[in-house]
């Protein structure tokens, strides 16, 4: 199936404006305290914190976004993001009041991230989020959505009903490209968000066990991060990246331009392979 191939890709200095933010197309997740502050030296400004059931695992963000505030790295020149899981009305004020009083300096947040949403889960806490927002509970100026069912994230693209959309997409789990990319297209739709977006990389490893001839390409990270960018309807990504080396590397990646349609038919194979699904020859 051909897709609507991108124009270029995003660098990590690009910014989108979103109800009065200004955001970079890659929001960094789930790192420590120096990768986050050299990805916030090469353009990084939107970052990802997630409350509740997914608290330890930001530990390491948490506190890198501490230090950078520390430095004097103005409130404002970075945008931060907290995901809450919580889905039952009563309790969705609570998790962000906690984050916020976690991270000294922080002060206050940018997006209210509803995650885990499905078609069952998603309309009453919306409107709460969106009273947050109305209200600016703990700063909050804009609201996202996290979707684990593409049929609601669909729904909530085309109909505007949040300003953020996160939704997995990879070259292992495609859905997405056939379900909402279609439908992503409008000027005035919510921002798209991948995450999951490395499923699918296989290492070095694994492709010689599969007897995939060392000169043939092997995918990297930050190819998988190259091969999600280049559809056009995709706005950023949610990333982890693991170390300084990794962030320079997807930067020199996206130099090198969206993906042909060849290339990326290449890197599903690949995926495949990987996952047992194909073989070579076969």
């Amino acid at each position: 199936m051909s897709h609507t191939r991108a124009a270029r890709l995003p660098r990590p200095a690009d910014r989108y404006e979103v109800r009065g933010l200004s955001v970079s197309p890659f929001c960094l997740g789930m790192t420590d305290i120096d990768d986050l502050t050299h990805a916030f030296s090469r353009g990084f400004n939107f970052f990802f914190l997630s409350a509740d059931m997914h608290w330890p695992l930001y530990e390491g963000t948490r506190r890198a976004l501490e230090r950078l505030l520390a430095s004097g790295v103005p409130r404002r020149d970075i945008v931060v993001a907290c995901a809450s899981y919580v889905a039952q009305p009563e309790f969705c004020f609570a998790p962000f009041h906690e984050v916020v009083a976690a991270v000294p300096g922080l002060d206050y947040l940018d997006v209210a991230v509803m995650g885990g949403v499905y078609p069952d889960n998603f309309l009453a806490p919306r409107s709460i989020y969106v009273a947050h927002r109305e209200e600016r509970f703990e700063g909050i100026s804009s609201v996202g959505a996290s979707f684990h069912d593409r049929s609601v994230a669909r729904t909530a693209m085309e109909g505007g009903l949040v300003d953020l959309c996160f939704v997995r997409y990879n070259a292992e789990h495609d859905g997405a490209a056939r379900e909402i990319f279609p439908f992503a297209a409008a000027r005035d739709k919510p921002l798209l968000y991948c995450f999951k977006s490395t499923g699918g990389y296989v290492p070095d490893a694994a492709l010689d066990a599969a007897g995939l001839p060392r000169e043939k390409w092997r995918p990297t990270v930050a190819d998988h991060y190259r091969f999600v960018l280049s559809r056009g309807a995709v706005d950023g990504v949610l990333c982890t990246l693991a170390s300084n080396a990794e962030v320079d590397a997807l930067c020199s990646a996206l130099e090198e331009g969206p993906m042909t349609e060849e290339e990326q038919a290449y890197l599903v194979g690949i995926a495949h392979l990987g996952a047992g699904r194909a073989r070579l020859g076969g």
